[in-house]
Formats: C-alpha cells, sequence, structure tokens
C-alpha cells in the first residue's frame, strides 16, 4: 500500500499552518510551524505570487493532507461527492470524515489521524462487532466502532485514551466511554467539521 513516508512536519510548513499531524507535539514549542514558519526547500522563504489555480491546488492539498488520503484515493472520493445529492464540496467532506480512521480519532482513539490510522491497521478496533484493519473503511450512520475487547488492556490503548480524555466528541458519533463503543448518528454535516478548509476551492479545482 503506497503511503507517505517523509518528515510530516514538512507538510505543514508547505501549506503554511498546523495540520495537527503528531498530536500534543503540535501544541508545543517544537512544532516546525512555529520554528521555521516557512515553505521547506531551498526556495522556501523566497516570495511568490500565487494564481488562482494554485490557491485551488493548495487547498486540495490541504484537506488530502489533513486527512492522510493519497491523490487517487481523494480523486475518487470527489466523483462519490459529485454523484450523491446535495452540495459537492460538503459531501467531499463528510465522506472524508466517515473513513474509519478519522472517527477513531474524532472519538479520542488516538492523539492525531495517522497514530488513529495506525492502530486500525494494527486491528484495535471493530465495527458492528467485526475486526476492521482498513483505514479507508467507510462507516454509515447506525455502525458501532469500539476498542477491541483483547486491546483494551494494552499499553499503547490506556496512554492514549487517557491523553485524550475530555476531549469533545462531536454530536454526529455517540460515544460511550465506560464501554469504549460508539455509534455512528449520522454523517457529519459542515458545521461539525472545525478544520479551516474552503470546499468550494477544491470543487473550483476539478471542475477545470
Amino acid at each position: 500500500m503506497a503511503r507517505y513516508t517523509e518528515a510530516v512536519c514538512r507538510l505543514c510548513r508547505r501549506e503554511g499552518q498546523k495540520l495537527f499531524l503528531k498530536g500534543d507535539r503540535c501544541y508545543t514549542g517544537k512544532c516546525a510551524v512555529d520554528r521555521r514558519p516557512y515553505a521547506p526547500g531551498q526556495h522556501g522563504q523566497s516570495r511568490k505570487k500565487v494564481s488562482e489555480y494554485g490557491i485551488q491546488l493548495r487547498e486540495k492539498q490541504k484537506a488530502r493532507r489533513y486527512y492522510g488520503v493519497l491523490e487517487g484515493q481523494f480523486e475518487k472520493y470527489f466523483v462519490m461527492a459529485e454523484k450523491k445529492a446535495g452540495i459537492t464540496g460538503e459531501n467531499l467532506l463528510a465522506i472524508l470524515e466517515s473513513r474509519l480512521d478519522n472517527v477513531a480519532y474524532r472519538l479520542g482513539f488516538g492523539m492525531s489521524r495517522p497514530e488513529a490510522r495506525q492502530l486500525v491497521r494494527h486491528g484495535h478496533f471493530t465495527v458492528n462487532g467485526k475486526k476492521v484493519d482498513i483505514p479507508s473503511y467507510l462507516v454509515s450512520p447506525g455502525d458501532v466502532i469500539a476498542v477491541k475487547e483483547g486491546s483494551r488492556g494494552k499499553t499503547k490503548i490506556k496512554a492514549v485514551l487517557e491523553a485524550t480524555e475530555g476531549k469533545v466528541i462531536p454530536k454526529w458519533l455517540d460515544l460511550d466511554r465506560n464501554t469504549l463503543q460508539a455509534k455512528v448518528v449520522t454523517l457529519a454535516a459542515r458545521e461539525d467539521i472545525d478544520l479551516p478548509l474552503e470546499e468550494h476551492l477544491i470543487v473550483e479545482y476539478y471542475s477545470k
């Protein structure tokens, strides 16, 4: 499976803002965006005039990097969003939010999306009672996501749950902290998504 393997802090610097890809580190003085607030590379500090296309491209790349999705998968999601009734940009974000790795992150089962993705790959979660280790698995309303019984006593899982205790859970998810089970109430609406994205720019990018 293809995936990004370089330093993730470079992605934040390229987009010029924090994408919160390293959990707690992003909130400390060690954050690369705070220490070097310019794009990586030899010409990172030079000022460049950005075209309309460039602005649209950057917004698409930013969304991809927030959710950890590669280009081909992201384009597939856009096609899915176009075919659904409603506003394409909002449909796209709802699809991205319904990925299992993102849902695990939103529930506090990971301190960052990359960490949640890794825990999904290692088989620590179930959907409707069955183990699912595919981060891109799309959940649906009514699905029940849970930490697998055999994983609840593991040191890593305990540390993550302790670190995320008190995290605000979005209203489209219903979490029982005692049983470590959550139900997908509905798909995420635009007002439920707290990421600074301008999805209409992504739609314009693909509409060219």
